[in-house]
C-alpha cells in the first residue's frame, strides 16, 4: 500500500475556550470538512467515502449535509484519539482497492463548551472500549479520569527509568514554544517558563496542570484518495507511505499489563516504517499525540526514535523543538494549539511537507511521522512524505 494513496485536502476551524465554539458539534465539523473540501479543489458531490469520528456523527449525517449523493463506502475507526491516524490507513486501503475514490474525515468538538473529557468518561463509559473495566475497577477506586490512567504509567516510568519533572516539562514548553509562532493555537501569545511549569498546580501526580492537553472547541478535516487521482488535483499531494495501528494487551486494562510500556505504537511503529523503507532517524519532523507530556516520551521510545528508558533525555535542551534534532508537534500539539482529537497533527503534516507553515516551517521537510493514542494505548503511525 506504500505511496498508493495520499492526503490532497486538509481544513480546520478557529479554535476556542471562553464562550465557545457558537456551533454545534455538527456543524462545526461541516466547518472543517468544506475547508478541506475547499484545499483539494473538490466538490462534496464528489466524496464517497466518510469516515466520522467516534460518537461524533454518522456518515449518513454529513452526506446529507454536504450533499454527497453516491456515498458507498462509510466506517468508523473505534480507537478514540488513535483513530484519525488509522482512518489514514483504512481510507488509503480503500481508495488505493476502488471501494471509494474521495475519503473524507471530519473530526471536531465542543470540547470546551460542551461535555467534558472527563464528564463524558464518567456519563458515557459504554463508549469507550473497554469501558467496562473502567467502570467496574477503576472509577470506584477514584481513577475517574484520563490523566489519573496515565499517570501509573508515567509514575512508573520515573520510577524504572529515573524521568525526571523537569524532562516531562521540556515537553510543555516545547509545545508552547512552538505554539508561539502559529497565529491559530489557543496559547498563542502566552509563553511559558520552566519555573512557571513547575509552579503549575499539581493535578494527579506526577502531572501538573501544564502537562494537561487543552480542552478546547474547534474541528478539522482531510480528504484521501488514490496516487492517480492526487496527480490532477491543483495542491501538492502528501503521500502515505506507511501506516500501521495496533492495540496493547489487554486493551481494555492498563494496570495488569505484563509490560505496561508495551502500547499498541509499541507494536505498528515497526510495520509502519518497514512499510514506508525509511527508519525512524530519517524523519524531518513527528507530530506525536499529546495528550499528556509523558505519552510524548513515550511514543518516542516505543516509535523507535530513541531506546526505551531513554526518552527523557531525549526531549531535553531543545532537540524537540524547531532547530533541534527531531521537531515534535510544530503547531503547538494538544497542549498548546487546541484539542480536536489528533486531527490537528495531520493537519499540521500536511502542511509542513507541503512547505506552508509559515513562521515554524521545518526547512526541507521531505517526510514526517504522525502518531495517534486512543483509549488505553491504543497506537497508530503513518509515516508521509511529499
Amino acid at each position: 500500500m506504500k505511496d498508493k494513496a495520499c492526503i490532497v485536502g486538509v481544513g480546520a476551524t478557529g479554535f476556542c475556550r471562553g464562550e465557545g465554539s457558537g456551533k454545534s458539534l455538527h456543524g462545526l465539523q461541516l466547518e472543517a470538512a468544506l475547508a478541506a473540501l475547499a484545499d483539494a479543489g473538490l466538490r462534496a458531490g464528489e466524496v464517497d467515502g466518510i469516515m466520522p469520528f467516534p460518537n461524533l456523527g454518522t456518515a449518513e449525517g454529513f452526506a446529507a449535509s454536504l450533499g454527497c449523493e453516491n456515498l458507498r463506502f462509510a466506517t468508523t475507526v473505534n480507537m478514540g484519539g488513535a483513530a484519525p491516524v488509522a482512518s489514514l490507513g483504512v481510507a488509503a486501503a480503500a481508495v488505493s482497492s476502488g471501494l471509494a475514490d474521495y475519503v473524507l474525515m471530519p473530526a471536531g468538538w465542543n470540547g470546551y463548551s460542551g461535555s467534558r473529557a472527563g464528564a463524558i468518561v464518567q456519563e458515557m463509559t459504554a463508549s469507550i472500549p473497554g469501558g467496562a473495566i473502567a467502570r467496574d475497577f477503576y472509577l470506584p477506586h477514584g481513577l475517574v479520569a484520563p490523566p489519573q490512567w496515565y499517570a501509573l504509567i508515567a509514575r512508573r516510568h520515573m520510577h524504572e527509568y529515573g524521568t525526571t519533572a523537569e524532562q516531562l516539562g521540556a515537553v510543555a514548553l516545547a509545545m508552547r514554544k512552538h505554539a508561539q509562532l502559529n497565529p491559530a493555537a489557543v496559547m498563542h501569545g502566552k509563553s511559558m517558563t520552566m519555573e512557571q511549569y513547575l509552579a503549575s498546580p499539581m493535578i494527579t501526580d506526577p502531572y501538573r496542570l501544564f502537562d494537561c492537553c487543552l480542552e478546547t472547541d474547534g474541528a478539522a478535516a482531510f480528504v484521501v484518495t488514490s496516487a492517480e487521482r492526487a496527480r490532477d488535483l491543483a495542491r501538492t499531494p502528501v503521500y502515505i507511505s506507511g501506516v500501521a495501528s495496533a492495540q496493547p494487551y489487554p486493551a481494555d486494562e492498563i494496570t495488569g499489563r505484563e509490560d505496561i510500556f508495551r502500547t499498541g505504537l509499541t507494536v505498528a511503529a515497526p510495520r509502519a516504517f518497514e512499510m514506508a523503507g525509511v527508519k525512524p532517524a530519517d524523519a524531518d519532523f513527528a507530530q506525536v499525540y499529546d495528550c499528556f507530556t509523558f505519552e510524548v516520551v513515550q511514543q518516542l521510545e516505543e516509535a523507535g526514535f530513541c531506546a526505551r528508558g531513554e526518552g527523557g533525555a531525549f526531549v531535553q535542551e531543545g532537540r524537540i523543538e524547531l532547530g533541534g534534532e527531531l521537531p515534535v508537534n510544530t503547531h503547538g500539539g494538544l497542549l498548546s494549539e487546541a484539542h480536536v482529537l489528533g486531527m490537528g497533527h495531520v493537519v499540521e503534516a500536511v502542511r509542513q511537507l507541503r512547505g506552508e507553515a509559515a513562521g515554524r516551517q521545518v526547512a526541507d521537510a521531505s517526510l514526517g511521522v504522525v502518531t495517534g493514542w486512543g483509549d488505553f494505548g491504543d497506537g497508530s503511525i503513518a509515516v508521509l512524505r511529499n
